[in-house]
């Protein structure tokens, strides 16, 4: 628990019950993309007083901290990840909503080059590829 105070308190938010909650509901399920509305719905199954009116306005201040970050990917609504320090990418499955997170060096390297052969340089990005199991032949 001194951990998570802490981390409120480096962001700079006042250490609360339901901040305290929600952080770690975001870290327990760290490897997932959870929506405010999934964030409130594990809270009340754990039998947590937290209203979902609560569980935005946190989710809100902790992306404004940089403690999360949140995503609208298209078709859905919005879904929050604890920030990390290292980039990815997601690809968001348009049939079961599944997003997977992925890394790759050859796309980063050519982004770069772009903003270059542009003369810009590329100071943030966010790549998101939409894509669907594919079907066997039959």
């Amino acid at each position: 628990m001194a951990d998570k105070n802490h981390e409120l308190r480096k962001a700079g938010l006042k250490v609360t019950l339901p901040r305290i909650k929600i952080l770690q509901v975001l870290e327990k399920h760290a490897e997932d993309h959870l929506s405010a509305e999934d964030v409130y719905r594990i809270l009340i199954e754990h039998g947590e007083d937290v209203g979902l009116a609560t569980v935005y306005r946190v989710l809100t201040q902790f992306e404004a901290a940089g403690l999360v970050d949140k995503h609208n990917f298209d078709g859905g609504h919005a879904v929050f990840e604890l920030a990390g320090e290292k980039h990815h990418d997601h690809m968001v499955d348009v049939d079961t909503g599944e997003v997977i997170e992925f890394f790759d060096e050859e796309i980063e390297k050519r982004q770069h080059a772009l903003a270059k052969a542009h003369g810009l340089e590329l100071v943030d990005h966010s790549l998101v590829l939409y894509v669907r199991r594919k079907k066997d032949a039959e």
